[in-house]
């Protein structure tokens, strides 16, 4: 009986293996998101510094202030952050409260960070800065942008990865604010095309 090479062995365990995790990662609930910890826990120490001329930032009495709203992470270096900023102005539009966290843009004047919000306009009820990402790194963010549904007592009921759409809005930040007790209004239409 010949014996078979342990170095021979090892690639197909390994094929197993990851064969199993990706058959695991396409039978979530939703596979295209990203898991979190903190869905259904508290959120993280808020950590933030000021943006000139944007006021206070918000601190961890706000996430716990009795009222539903919006976390998002944000850099004036992330193209889809630009992407999404009209469906977050919408959404501050309608009255949704949106809590923003500027993640890494240049700490020494921020210039770039309080242009983006000059250009585009600010959908913050208040907005910190994060120039080290030590806060990121505390709320297990990925990248940017993400945003964390929030409940009044400071519970996370949705985090999101990416850029949010009409559609994310429509099919997981509405469902998500509606447990966490807000229910939203019709969004405005979407600006018109090239103007």
């Amino acid at each position: 009986m010949a014996r078979i090479p342990v170095l021979a062995v090892i690639p197909p365990v390994i094929f197993a293996g990851l064969a199993g995790l990706f058959l695991w990662g396409m039978n979530r609930d939703d596979p295209a998101q990203l898991p979190t910890a903190f869905k259904g826990r508290t959120v993280p120490e808020v950590a933030l510094v000021p943006l000139p001329g944007q006021g206070e930032p918000f601190t961890d009495a706000t996430l716990h202030d009795g009222a539903a709203k919006l976390v998002n992470f944000w850099a004036s270096w992330c193209a889809p952050c630009r992407v999404e900023h009209p469906n977050l102005s919408a959404l501050a539009e309608i009255g949704v409260p949106i809590y923003g966290i500027n993640y890494k843009d240049d700490a020494n004047a921020f210039a770039n960070a309080t242009g983006f919000l000059a250009e585009l306009g600010n959908p913050y009820q208040q907005v910190g800065a994060d120039p080290s990402g030590r806060m990121a790194l505390d709320w297990g963010l990925y990248g940017v942008p993400e945003t964390f549904v929030v409940d009044g007592k400071g519970t996370v009921i949705l985090r999101f990865a990416g850029p949010i759409t009409r559609r994310v809005i429509d099919e997981q930040i509405r469902p998500a604010l509606a447990k966490a007790g807000l229910e939203l209004p019709e969004l405005p239409p979407p600006p018109a095309a090239g103007g």
